[in-house]
């Protein structure tokens, strides 16, 4: 126990009597630790915010859009969704099941002497229960006012900051849309944004008045949502959504449907594994820095093993055993090692907090599965290349050791 507590004292003697150079063959590990936290930290941190874009669109939503018309096997346009397939949803479908059809379109928006352009969104009031909006301000609009095509409008939570007045004030007051007048009812929390989709930047309208007062008496519906009360009901909801809209739409089980429907879940399931595609290519750059460091650490432990050639036949001639000359270059490469991992990882760390602070769009989340792969690669890296030198070390000839000039 004496002989390698003084053997790890002379090793840690070594690498501080060399300060500068020691530094210098650690900093590539040390790079290379930074980079693979700071790649995985990004990969992490946009899974996560795939997750809570998920959530914002809701687990349990089933999306139903318009495809392709089919003739003879032919590709025959776009075809369209209209209102009568939304109606026929609500009416088929099993009552668990919420149905919100959806249209919208881009128009101009303005309270007083502020103007504003914005999403507009026609639809029903379970459109609201759906998406779980919930209201800060007012209330929602109801079936009665989407049967009677009333100008009413819920906003999203920036909308009054456009439109220059704050939120419990704009409650009751008449905004223009496309030069329209209409009562603004609610105003709605926060929610934040889904990739293309951001709620807080929309205005939503009764469906019918959308359709026959603001888009131009367009029927045309861009979707139709339909939740269900967990996720493990989307299979059943899907293949009953699948017979009703083809009955809807006189297309036989056997032909192609001129419609999709859409998982959330498939789109996180497809962002995550191009994250994670990203995020091994990413590790795997980083790698190779670390591969490139422990080379490096390699080379610096054989010029040094040249460097003391006598004094390791003076060790030699004073009974250090082979095993003990080998220990001391191992603990001296493994050292170095571990010392640039832990550097490394704060480096890191660092660097990924710094890219959101200075950019927030781009989240990122340092996982401690990183930080101990990082660690441990580091220190396979110290003893796989350090194995060499020392064993060089331990093999010379105490007499040609001390004959070295």
């Amino acid at each position: 126990m004496f002989v390698v507590k003084e053997t790890i004292v002379v090793a840690l003697a070594s690498i501080r009597a060399n300060a500068l150079r020691s530094g210098l063959t650690a900093l590539g590990i040390v790079i290379g630790c930074a980079a693979v936290i700071a790649m995985v930290a990004l990969g992490e941190g946009a899974q996560r915010r795939v997750q809570e874009q998920i959530e914002v669109m809701g687990t349990n939503v089933l999306t139903v859009r318009p495809g392709q018309g089919f003739f003879r096997g032919v590709a025959s346009g776009s075809r369209r969704l209209e209102e009568d397939d939304a109606v026929a949803l609500r009416s088929q479908l099993d009552e668990r099941y919420d149905v919100a059809p959806e249209i919208e379109g881009r128009q101009q928006v303005s309270y007083l002497r502020w103007n504003s352009s914005h999403s507009v969104i026609g639809t029903w009031p379970s459109f609201f229960d759906l998406h779980n909006h919930e209201i800060v301000h007012g209330r929602f609009f109801d079936e009665g006012e989407v049967q009677g095509r009333r100008r009413v409008a819920v906003l999203g939570y920036n909308v009054p900051e456009e439109l220059g007045t704050p939120a419990p004030l704009l409650v009751g007051r008449t905004i223009q849309i496309r030069g329209i007048p209409f009562e603004v009812v609610g105003t709605l929390k926060e929610k934040g944004s889904a990739w293309w989709v951001r709620p807080d930047d929309q205005i939503f309208i009764p469906l019918s008045t959308a359709m026959y007062r603001v888009m131009g008496g367009r029927d045309r519906l861009r979707s139709i949502y339909v939740a269900t009360d967990s996720p493990e009901q989307l299979d059943a909801a899907w293949a009953e959504i699948d017979r009703v809209v083809r009955r809807e739409h006189r297309i036989r089980p056997s032909e192609d449907a001129d419609f999709s429907i859409q998982r959330s879940s498939e789109m996180l399931e497809v962002s995550n594994e191009a994250n994670e595609t990203l995020g091994l290519l990413l590790a795997g750059i980083a790698g190779v820095s670390l591969l490139v460091g422990g080379i490096g650490i390699m080379n610096i432990m054989l010029v040094s093993v040249t460097e003391r050639t006598r004094e390791i036949g003076v060790r030699k001639a004073l009974g250090a055993s082979r095993k003990t000359i080998l220990f001391q270059f191992l603990v001296e490469a493994l050292v170095l090692c571990i010392v640039g991992g832990i550097l490394g990882v704060a480096a890191g760390a660092a660097s990924a907090d710094l890219i959101t602070r200075l950019n927030p769009t781009w989240q990122t989340a340092v996982a401690p599965e990183a930080v101990a792969v990082a660690l441990g690669f580091s220190a396979a890296i110290g003893l796989f290349f350090g194995i060499w030198p020392a064993r060089r070390a331990s093999l010379l000839d105490p007499i040609d050791a001390l004959r070295y000039e």
